[in-house]
């Protein structure tokens, strides 16, 4: 194991809350946060501030809508506003896929044992927002 060295800043407040927040989200401690937070930046820096997507990363791709593109774009900014914390497309539609898919999933453990599963009948997206709410999905 790597020896560790303590590194102690003083930073401002509304940089403090939103490290944070992040860390909080990531589920890391403070040490594991800025340990990742820093290495990303060399490999960003020592890569002339490109990405480099890993080989388990897929891209999708596909057409919206103009207005449904702009309710997205204000909702972002919303967000923005309300957190003080930019949210990226990215995340939020990474967000509402994950969501979608764990809400997939419990409903098919929920009906373990019925004939067919939930995903089988339905799809993510009908799955974790039904017409209905709180009603489960119509069987067809």
């Amino acid at each position: 194991m790597e020896q560790k060295k303590n590194l102690c800043a003083q930073i401002p407040l509304s940089l403090h809350a939103q490290v944070s927040e992040a860390k909080e989200a990531a589920g890391q401690t403070t040490s594991e946060y800025i340990t990742n937070l820093l290495i990303e930046y060399y490999n960003l820096k020592k890569n002339g501030g490109a990405t480099i997507m890993s080989d388990k990363t897929r891209t999708m791709a596909f057409q919206i809508p103009e207005d449904l593109f702009q309710r997205i774009k204000a909702h972002l900014e919303r967000e923005t506003q309300r957190t003080g914390r930019k949210l990226t497309q990215r995340e939020f539609v990474l967000g509402l896929i994950e969501k979608a898919l764990n809400e997939a999933k419990r409903l098919a453990a929920e009906e373990g044992g019925q004939s067919g599963s939930v995903e089988a009948r339905v799809g993510p997206c009908e799955a974790a927002f039904p017409e209905d709410e709180g009603q489960p999905p119509e069987k067809p």
